[in-house]
């Protein structure tokens, strides 16, 4: 090790409870922007914050009730996730497969879990104990202080 040892810093996350309507789209991306910028992570933050949005619309959109959803970001040294959580234990439908087709130009909808398969490093879900998590990956390390 030639005398200096190599330390890793140590990890941060955030978890935050929002409400299950569409005003928690505009806070989990605050959320989002503002950990990435307070830890000075190199993760895109455009991307994760767009990415973030996303999880969090079909999240409202396509879950019912008004059990929050919970917002996670992780901030590593090799990147962040991001993983939103809502009580609807359905699998999102083509998150890690791609879509049966091209989505269609004059649509609103059908392109949201596209942009997370393509922008991000990894995506995925999981199950969890009041439904699912619906996770991505952005690559980055954290710049010198």
């Amino acid at each position: 090790m030639n005398g200096s040892a190599v330390h890793e810093p140590p990890a941060a996350s955030w978890r935050v409870a929002l409400p299950h309507t569409t005003a928690a789209v505009p806070v989990a991306r605050a959320l989002v922007r503002t950990a990435l910028a307070e830890r000075q992570h190199s993760a895109d933050c455009d991307t994760a914050e767009l990415l973030t949005a996303e999880l969090v619309a079909n999240a409202v959109e396509h879950t019912s009730g008004s059990t929050p959803i919970e917002l996670v970001v992780r901030l590593l040294p090799t990147g962040c996730q991001v993983e939103v959580h809502d009580a609807d234990p359905e699998p999102p439908g083509d998150l890690t497969r791609p879509a049966r087709g091209v989505p269609d130009p004059w649509q609103e909808h059908g392109r949201g879990l596209l942009l997370i398969r393509t922008l991000s490093s990894s995506c995925g879900h999981r199950p969890t104990e009041s439904g699912k998590a619906v996770w991505f990956r952005l690559p980055g390390r954290r710049r010198p202080v």
